[in-house]
């Protein structure tokens, strides 16, 4: 085997991390600011993007977008999968790139091979020989550069983040390799200058000498969103809709009365808000549900489902007016299903109308939906759902665990799995997965027409990447949630209420739908909120609910 020569020019820098740390988003920044200049570079990931490569395919069976596997594939056979993937990305992609002389900006190392590998318990001997297969095909080639890339909040809020940043860190403690550490804790374009004064390419290109300030330097959106997606007219509308619904938001705490804005379509319909958590249901279902109450796995987990499976707060306080408390301890099949029945029968309805919730099926020995879900619900709480989920090592795979049980396809699983990390029960990053509902992927179709084949999953993260950068590009002055920026579920809400949106704004613009108008008019509640979020955020001692 021919090995790669250690280059006396070496044009390999790696970018290392945690999901959500931001890292592919400075790739690409890097990169358009490179070709800005003239500099010929290219992007590379592990385990791949390029249409057609088996990199592509082992992305996609990690990130579940081939549907054609129907059983959970075993952690050791998935890095088996990653380090065959890296060997194929090295020998088509990377080599020849460094041959000819371009700058590779790699997303990704073998590192992620041990990382991710140790927090999803591969054997550690394992590990070590996949990655000495991995660095025979490396030969003496090394990177001229490696930035770790981390990101506080997301670091916090997650368990994996923090035990990933353990292992790399034990890795950058034994690397021989120049390692920089980039703290993307403020703006991108304070990360993006960092990483920048850490490349040196020669004396031809003195914008790159370590020291320079980079404060008026041009960024560039990632070249993935820039030339891969085509926006059309209504990305732009996408964050002018955040900031509007943003502005109402804070407008209606400080102000009793409206108009709280002067745009006609916001004022006619009903929206939620740019943060899901700030919506009326949720914050009754974190202040009401999950916040009072019993902390134990099993009473949270079953008072979340019990309230999210309905997702209708009259529903709730009906169960609450019927029973002295609503646990696990003491639910009975026979006397909820007896309160629920009635209720039916006089012409109330115990369902929320946000989502459409399926009945079990022809297989299903319940005629009622209800009953349906409070047998689902017992069964759940029986196999400790609960335990399996506080012990599950990311979002994700609490997802699947939630989304194996009858009737829960992949948007409930998801909605639920989101709903339980607001508690303590979980303390996932909300950076790290995301499923687009069909509303979002209506507004998706609305807001891009892809050159290139891309998942809404990664559409939606690019947004969630470039928001600061989308804001400041279209002058836009986004006040966000107390410090809190907009995260995958938030991103993923947003384009399903710009798909409601552009129906009025954009009636040209087709989405997956062919609806044209929204069913839902706005009418003031006369009840305020006093709002309050999961404490993990570290938000309520900067609400001022007065």
């Amino acid at each position: 085997m021919k090995q790669l020569p250690l280059f006396e020019n070496n044009n390999l820098y790696v970018f290392e991390g945690p999901d959500g740390v931001g890292k592919s988003t400075l790739c690409e920044m890097v990169a358009s600011y490179l070709s800005s200049i003239g500099i010929a570079n290219t992007v590379i990931s592990f385990p791949g993007q390029e249409r057609g490569s088996l990199g592509k395919v082992v992305h996609d069976i990690h990130h579940e977008q081939l549907t054609t596997l129907t059983e959970d594939i075993h952690p050791a056979s998935l890095q088996i999968l990653h380090l065959a993937s890296h060997i194929d990305q090295l020998e088509q992609y990377i080599r020849p790139a460094l041959e000819k002389g371009m700058i590779v900006l790699l997303d990704r190392y073998w590192w992620s091979l041990y990382a991710y590998g140790m927090v999803n318990k591969v054997s550690k001997d394992l590990l070590h020989s996949l990655i000495t297969i991995e660095k025979k095909f490396w030969g003496s080639a090394k990177p001229k550069k490696i930035f770790y890339i981390t990101k506080e909040d997301v670091l916090k809020s997650s368990k994996l983040a923090i035990d990933l940043d353990q292992k790399y860190k034990e890795l950058i403690k034994k690397s021989s390799d120049e390692v920089r550490l980039i703290e993307n804790n403020s703006t991108i374009k304070e990360a993006f200058e960092a990483v920048v004064s850490g490349i040196a390419i020669g004396k031809k290109n003195d914008q790159f000498r370590a020291g320079r300030s980079y404060s008026n330097a041009k960024i560039i959106p990632p070249s993935r969103l820039k030339d891969s997606l085509n926006p059309t007219v209504v990305y732009d509308t996408y964050w002018k809709f955040a900031v509007k619904r943003q502005e109402i938001f804070f407008r209606r705490q400080n102000e009793r009365r409206g108009p709280w804005t002067t745009d006609e379509i916001l004022l006619k319909h009903k929206f939620t808000n740019a943060y899901r958590a700030s919506d009326r249901v949720s914050q009754y279902l974190i202040k009401n549900v999950i916040y009072s109450g019993s902390q134990s796995p099993k009473e949270l987990f079953f008072r979340v489902l019990l309230f999210k499976f309905f997702n209708k707060i009259e529903t709730w306080e009906l169960l609450k007016s019927k029973f002295e408390e609503l646990t696990y301890s003491d639910f009975s099949f026979a006397a909820y299903d007896e309160v629920l029945t009635k209720a039916i029968s006089q012409g109330r309805r115990i369902y929320s109308a946000a989502y459409i919730m399926p009945s079990g099926g022809r297989n299903s020995p319940y005629k009622k939906k209800h009953r349906m879900h409070l047998d689902l619900l017992q069964r759940m709480v029986k196999e400790d759902l609960p335990g399996k989920i506080v012990d599950s090592p990311s979002m994700e795979s609490a997802f699947k665990l939630i989304r194996n049980y009858p009737s829960i396809g992949d948007f409930l699983a998801y909605q639920y799995v989101t709903d339980i990390n607001y508690s303590t029960l979980t303390d996932f990053s909300e950076e790290e997965f995301v499923i687009p509902g069909p509303g979002a992927k209506s507004g998706i179709k609305k807001c891009f027409r892809p050159t290139k084949k891309i998942s809404d999953a990664d559409i939606i993260r690019l947004v969630m990447d470039e928001q600061e950068n989308e804001f400041e590009r279209l002058g836009l002055d986004f006040k966000d949630l107390w410090g809190r920026r907009l995260k995958l579920i938030d991103c993923q809400n947003l384009f399903c209420e710009t798909d409601k949106y552009a129906r009025i704004a954009h009636p040209e613009v087709e989405g997956v739908s062919n609806r044209t108008r929204i069913k839902q008019k706005f009418t003031p509640s006369p009840k305020g909120i006093i709002y309050w979020f999961p404490p993990k955020w570290g938000l309520n001692d900067k609400i001022s609910n007065d």
